[in-house]
């Protein structure tokens, strides 16, 4: 299959977009996001997913570069006739107000502008918000970097499967394409005398020199490791994300069992936002769903995208023996969270509440 059938495969086996669904594109003008843009106009054409609108978020982080990179992606959007969208988004400030993580803050920023633009987007076409999708051009590359970072740094057993088709509304068609194939795809498009759109330099799309600097953890993975993995076995994305996508059936079972566990076993106080119960009978439950409904509980608390600390999720855990609840136990968890324990069940809630309510 060539990358415009792989991806509208991978679109229809994942239930991706529909013909009436508004797709808004997230393009940084790289290779990936570019070829992402072409594709999806082709798509487009095809009627084989909904009207595009293009997002570029501009993070300010590489000054004149930065500016160039949102030029060419304006550009491209006019010449592919795709309604565009610049945001401009100071990180370094925010990350510097923050002490936060430069790449954390940028991500966690342009996915708040991507729902509200997705939001617009869907607003003034009419369409309900749930059914739009943002298209995001993660490949089978970056797919099996995050394999070897979580393989180095550590993860629970789903984490391997790496990253999610569809993760709410946010898409990824290009997860079984390679980043060569849409390089070469991007170049061919010359070939086929279909329109294309070149830099300042000439080239086809913006490279950013930081993504050559492996003193950063994703470009050491990149240029160092994955580069000897293919030595060994050259058919290694293949043969890795068919093993990535084994590990996400057993961890979509895995996590339907803990929801329904979750359904059975957690009863949120009134008002919620004042902890939860879980009931003595989880106890009962195998560890590893044991270990999944904390972790679901959890992020109800500290949000979705909050990196639970597993040492978070073994206080929880500890709270159980022998199968039933710790009569007395108590611990300060992660985002300031008070779990304790009697015959009733173990309670989660903000520590704030659990000393107001050691006081009556």
């Amino acid at each position: 299959m060539n990358v415009i059938e792989k991806a509208l495969a991978t679109i229809s086996a994942h239930d991706m977009a529909h013909i009436d669904a508004p797709v808004l594109l997230m393009v940084s003008g790289g290779s990936d996001s570019t070829a992402l843009a072409y594709i999806a106009k082709e798509l487009r054409d095809a009627d084989k997913i909904g009207p595009l609108t293009m997002l570029h978020v501009n993070h300010r982080l590489r000054g004149a570069d930065a500016d160039a990179d949102e030029d060419f992606v304006r550009h491209l959007a006019e010449v592919l006739g795709i309604p565009f969208v610049a945001k401009r988004i100071d990180v370094a400030s925010i990350a510097q107000e923050e002490h936060g993580n430069i790449e954390a803050v940028a991500r966690r920023e342009r996915y708040k502008v991507a729902n509200d633009a997705l939001a617009d987007v869907c607003r003034m076409r009419e369409a309900p918000i749930s059914q739009g999708r943002m298209f995001v051009a993660h490949t089978a590359d970056d797919r099996i970097e995050n394999f070897y970072m979580r393989s180095i740094v550590g993860t629970g057993p789903g984490g391997f499967r790496s990253m999610l088709y569809l993760n709410g509304q946010v898409a990824r068609p290009l997860l079984d394409v390679s980043r060569q194939d849409l390089r070469d795809y991007v170049i061919e498009r010359i070939e086929r005398e279909l329109p294309v759109v070149r830099d300042e330099h000439e080239m086809l799309w913006r490279e950013d020199a930081t993504n050559e600097h492996t003193d950063r953890f994703r470009a050491y993975v990149r240029h160092e490791i994955v580069p000897r993995a293919l030595e060994r076995n050259p058919r290694l994305v293949d043969t890795l994300t068919r093993t990535m996508n084994l590990i996400g059936d057993e961890d979509d079972m895995l996590d339907k069992m803990a929801t329904d566990l979750f359904d059975q076993h957690v009863m949120w106080l009134e008002p919620a936002e004042q902890g939860c119960v879980l009931s003595p009978w989880l106890a009962a439950e195998a560890l590893p769903l044991q270990r999944r409904v904390a972790i679901k509980v959890l992020e109800r608390f500290l949000g979705a995208d909050e990196r639970i600390d597993t040492a978070t999720v073994e206080a929880v855990l500890a709270a159980f023996h022998d199968g039933k609840p710790v009569g007395g136990y108590v611990a300060n968890v992660q985002g300031n969270l008070a779990v304790s324990a009697n015959k009733q069940g173990v309670r989660i809630e903000p520590m704030a509440s659990f000393r107001i309510r050691r006081k009556k």
